[in-house]
């Protein structure tokens, strides 16, 4: 029998060049440590504030949320829009797509972000630059976990680590509700796009609650109890699908019922309008 060769193990990548995704002038020749704050406590749901190890202010993030497209403006110290963060409600993969500027034009396009999958235990998303029109292999992946709030950043074949991120989780930090993530940074890897990056998946943390709902769902529908550790990874794939299976089965359920009401309250009204008009004539 052959001998499987392991899958090289991702190194800290050491480009030569600058790897600019939203610009040059955000690729630094050295590896840098950001400071990435988050305040919970925010009407407006953006609230990030991006500082350097001398604690000097180099992003800020604007957000608007509760609208059909979920918005977030990427803003340098001067408050001058860098990049739009844009996501359309209701998508299966929870898509964002990042703009130039404070644009949403197709010709403005940067890149998109998506998760791999619909469903998941773990973070993983997909990064697609404008110009991957075909999205048969990912030009960048993130991956993580929700619960720990961490996650590496990788060129999309998944060799190369392009930055590292963990959430600094402190009594201070919970008690003046600020989430704080320490963030490093490869030398001549694009600084700005890693942070749109975190940007989003913080938003998509949130969405990970409604996965565990429907996974727990499945795993009693299996006859499991939710809270079992340790479930082998196609059972919990299974209990997964069939728990959204399930949600998006009633949803059509009670749709079809609507509508047969609907029918039914029509039918009702006209015959009660043909017995009038009978009624009338004699």
């Amino acid at each position: 029998m052959a001998q499987q060769i392991p899958a090289p193990v991702p190194t800290a990548a050491q480009f030569a060049n600058p790897l600019p995704v939203i610009s040059t002038k955000y690729c630094t020749p050295y590896s840098i440590i950001l400071a990435v704050v988050k305040k919970v406590m925010t009407i407006s749901g953006g609230g990030f504030v991006v500082t350097d190890t001398n604690n000097t202010v180099i992003f800020k993030v604007e957000g608007k949320l509760m609208t059909f497209h979920d918005q977030r403006v990427l803003l340098d110290a001067d408050g001058m829009p860098i990049v739009t963060l844009r996501q359309k409600r209701m998508t299966a993969h929870h898509r964002w797509n990042v703009y130039r500027g404070k644009s949403k034009e197709p010709g403005d396009l940067i890149f998109s972000v998506q998760r791999s999958s619909m469903i998941q235990l773990k973070a993983k998303l997909h990064v697609f630059l404008a110009n991957n029109t075909e999205k048969k292999v990912c030009d960048f992946m993130v991956e993580g976990t929700w619960a720990e709030k961490t996650c590496v950043v990788y060129t999309g074949d998944r060799t190369n680590i392009l930055a590292k991120m963990e959430k600094e989780t402190t009594i201070g930090n919970a008690l003046i509700g600020k989430d704080k993530y320490s963030v490093t940074v490869c030398r001549n890897v694009d600084y700005a796009f890693i942070v749109a990056l975190i940007v989003i998946l913080d938003d998509m943390n949130h969405i990970s609650d409604r996965d565990e709902l429907a996974i727990n769902i499945g795993k009693t529908m299996v006859g499991l109890p939710p809270t079992l550790a340790g479930l082998p990874p196609t059972l919990a794939d299974f209990g997964a699908d069939f728990g959204l299976q399930t949600l998006v089965q009633q949803q059509i359920d009670d749709e079809e019922q609507e509508k047969d009401e609907d029918v039914q309250k029509t039918n009702d009204e006209v015959q009660e309008k043909e017995i009038e008009e009978n009624e009338n004539e004699n």
